[in-house]
């Protein structure tokens, strides 16, 4: 007998709709969307990169 054997075949509980609504496609794929941290940051590097490959 585990710790949670009484609620491991639980049905997932669903919120309230009506207070809180389910966010919509675009605005959950905008949480999870890339974003530059270090603006700038790639321009250093392919220059760098740039300037290596130069000296071979």
């Amino acid at each position: 007998m585990s710790k949670y054997d009484d609620i491991i075949m639980l049905e997932h509980p669903e919120p309230d709709p009506t207070k809180h609504p389910r966010m919509s496609r675009r605005d959950r794929a905008a949480q999870f969307a890339p974003f530059a941290a270090l603006t700038g940051f790639g321009d250093i590097i392919s220059e760098t990169s740039e300037l290596h490959d130069a000296e071979f």
